[in-house]
């Protein structure tokens, strides 16, 4: 795979197209000036939003100003990491982040003005055939009355949360861009470790190469970690504070009236994957097994236990994602290509590029998908992952108001996960040598992992870091490096021998900063794999079921989107299948030839 040292080298072949969001920095500027122009008007329209032809009017404002505001925010977000540190790059972000928190300041009087209606007074707004079309999101408005306050209240709220709410960038550009995790010397050549490297670097055979460069890497975290743990320390106190203020009990119980779920549904998800955490351990004996190891310990955990060597270009893991989701149709595949046609990826990895992958989306634009492709197969199912995002807003983008295509956390990683389990179907089917076949289950045998016992568990320590807020007023280093530990000891049993550096993968949890997000892997997960049997088994019924899902627009609840598919999220036996779904391919792979 080539590598490049800076964003010049890369082929343009191989970035992201942003010239739908602007051409450039004059387009830009112009929308910016709009737009603050706009946000002004919103004040006109304070105190009459009783008249419904002026809420009718203010809703049309509210939501184009908005689509301005996303394509602004989103693509001075997406600019930013493509080269972290730029300081042109990072003024532009500060500018849109300000006209964001505007945009909530200006529009901070419609809530309280909203809730200040009788029963009666609400009701008639719907006289107005019109604002039928804004019903649902009047109605998530009207059913939090006791949760809004003033409008002074919320506006200084407002202010003060997007004025105080960085500590996910600068935790990110500390892990991505400040800290020197040292080099590395492999086959006589030095490479710089980084975020968007190191699980790559990992997958080194020499058992005391990956010794070496974890250390490398877990010591420069180790020396930070107290500032790691301020930052989480900080988020966490601004979002409990947040939820008080609000008349919430606490975040947990900001988050479940916000998704309209019942904690019923994680109770049930906590306690299913933790009573069955000896899957998880059947997995690391036979991981043990199938690589010949005396002990297993986390430096091995990177390592691919099918041994595949594979390296893909680019294009053949378009290639392969294309055949994998064939099972899905035609019209699902047009879709899928216009991620590659449209060069909606940036693919490339150097030293400033923000790691990971993700993809990120407005109401009216595609989304655009960052990666940090190293040729391997994990980097496959990141592309067939985050394509299956794109797709699903594209789905939503056509059958919803730009009004209605905000997806709740807890629907939209269905998508994406159920794309993973095509491809490694797929591979385990086809792939060209046994290796790559084994490859193929143990891929989606590490996205249950990750998606399922991973996210149960961290999203289980993000709860208990928070109730250790609220009970002793601080989260520390110490405190997250015993809960880590603990953590692990519970999941991985005698399985994997835990060392002194066990403690440190909390600091590197961007999620930690996304109001409990973790949980909604798991249950999508548990979707997917459910769904994606079902496809792969020809149930035509569950394919149309599954279209029809991915067109359900944020005018539904997510426990009602799932109805879509036939599945509630109360009853224990989607998660008991997910689980047994693993177990499966546990055999699957033991058998394989």
């Amino acid at each position: 795979m080539q590598t490049y040292n800076s964003r010049n080298e890369v082929p343009d072949k191989y970035k992201w197209d942003l010239t739908e969001y602007f051409s450039g920095e004059e387009e830009l500027k112009t929308t910016i000036k709009n737009t603050e122009e706009a946000l002004k008007k919103f004040s006109l329209y304070k105190g009459t939003l009783k008249d419904s032809n002026k809420l009718l009017e203010f809703l049309k404002l509210v939501f184009e100003t908005m689509n301005d505001v996303e394509d602004i925010y989103v693509y001075t977000y997406l600019v930013n990491d493509q080269e972290l540190g730029n300081s042109n790059s990072m003024k532009n972000k500060a500018i849109a982040e300000k006209i964001y928190a505007g945009f909530s300041s200006e529009s901070s009087f419609f809530e309280p003005e909203i809730l200040s209606f009788t029963e009666e007074e609400y009701k008639n707004l719907f006289n107005n055939s019109e604002l039928n079309n804004y019903k649902f999101v009047l109605d998530q408005i009207y059913r939090a009355k006791k949760h809004v306050l003033s409008e002074s209240e919320e506006r200084i709220i407002t202010e003060l949360t997007h004025a105080a709410d960085h500590f996910d960038d600068m935790s990110s550009t500390m892990l991505n861009s400040e800290h020197d995790y040292g080099t590395v010397e492999i086959n006589g050549e030095k490479s710089i470790i980084t975020s968007t490297n190191y699980r790559n670097l990992m997958k080194n055979k020499d058992s005391l190469k990956r010794k070496e460069i974890r250390e490398s890497y877990s010591k420069a975290l180790d020396n930070y970690g107290t500032t790691s743990a301020q930052l989480l320390n900080s988020y966490v106190s601004l979002s409990e504070t947040v939820a008080k203020i609000k008349k919430y009990e606490n975040a947990w119980d900001a988050k479940l009236f916000n998704l309209n779920v019942p904690n019923e549904v994680f109770k049930t998800l906590v306690d299913t994957v933790e009573n069955n955490v000896s899957s998880l351990q059947e997995y690391y004996k036979l991981f043990k097994s199938e690589l010949g190891l005396d002990k297993l310990t986390l430096n091995d955990t990177a390592l691919e236990m099918s041994n595949n060597e594979t390296k893909y270009s680019i294009e053949e893991a378009q290639s392969i994602c294309l055949e994998a989701l064939k099972p899905l149709g035609e019209d699902y595949l047009t879709h899928f290509r216009k991620v590659f046609d449209n060069h909606y990826i940036d693919y490339c990895t150097y030293k400033g590029k923000c790691s990971g992958g993700y993809s990120f989306n407005t109401s009216t634009k595609d989304s655009r998908i960052l990666l940090s492709f190293n040729g391997d197969l994990d980097d496959v199912s990141t592309i067939i992952h985050e394509g299956g995002h794109n797709v699903h807003h594209q789905y939503v983008k056509e059958n919803n108001p730009s009004h209605y295509r905000e997806i709740s956390s807890l629907v939209c990683e269905v998508a994406s996960l159920t794309n993973e389990c095509l491809l490694s179907s797929f591979l385990a089917k086809n792939g060209r040598t046994l290796e790559e076949k084994k490859a193929g289950i143990d891929n989606i045998l590490g996205v249950i992992i990750s998606n399922l016992f991973g996210a149960v568990r961290e999203g289980k320590m993000e709860q208990d870091f928070h109730n250790e807020y609220l009970t002793n007023g601080a989260v520390t280093k110490e405190y997250m490096d015993k809960l880590t530990v603990d953590s692990l000891s519970k999941y991985y049993g005698d399985t994997v021998e835990l060392d002194k550096y066990a403690n440190v993968s909390w600091m590197r949890r961007s999620h930690y900063y996304m109001d409990f997000y973790l949980y909604s892997y798991s249950i999508c997960i548990s979707v997917a794999s459910y769904v994606a049997k079902h496809i792969l088994d020809g149930d035509t019924d569950m394919l149309e079921k599954y279209i029809n899902f991915l067109k359900t627009g944020g005018d539904t609840w997510p426990i009602d989107a799932f109805k879509v598919l036939g599945i509630d999220l109360t009853d224990s036996k989607v998660y008991e299948e997910a689980i047994s779904y693993f177990d499966s391919l546990i055999e699957e792979y033991k058998n394989i030839k």
